[in-house]
């Protein structure tokens, strides 16, 4: 995996969230809802991604985004934070938040 920082922090509500920053401070993934303990917030950033259900899909202004979604529950785990002009590109951001295809 590329190199990242993760970052557990609390949002507006005082839930626990998780965001991936590359070296260059780009958010480059980010969780999909909050946490009420900031172990179960780490623990779905640190989680086996293997298993997860990855979708590649085109927004609707046409710009490539990932989603990752849990195999145990279904429930969407992870998110890209922006649009890239090329699939490949948002396979690569994905491939640095645990996507392995």
């Amino acid at each position: 995996m590329a190199e990242y920082e993760l970052e557990v922090y609390k949002d507006k509500r005082g839930e626990f969230r998780w965001r991936r920053t590359a070296s260059n401070g780009e958010i480059v993934g980010a969780s999909s809802e909050s946490y009420k303990a900031k172990k179960d917030c780490e623990a779905n950033a640190n989680r086996d991604t293997a298993k997860d259900k990855w979708e590649f899909y085109k927004d609707k202004n046409g710009q490539s985004r990932w989603r990752c979604f849990s195999m145990a529950n279904g429930k969407q785990v992870g998110k890209s934070t922006e649009a890239f002009s090329s699939p490949a590109a948002c396979k690569n951001n994905a491939r640095m938040n645990g996507f392995k295809g």
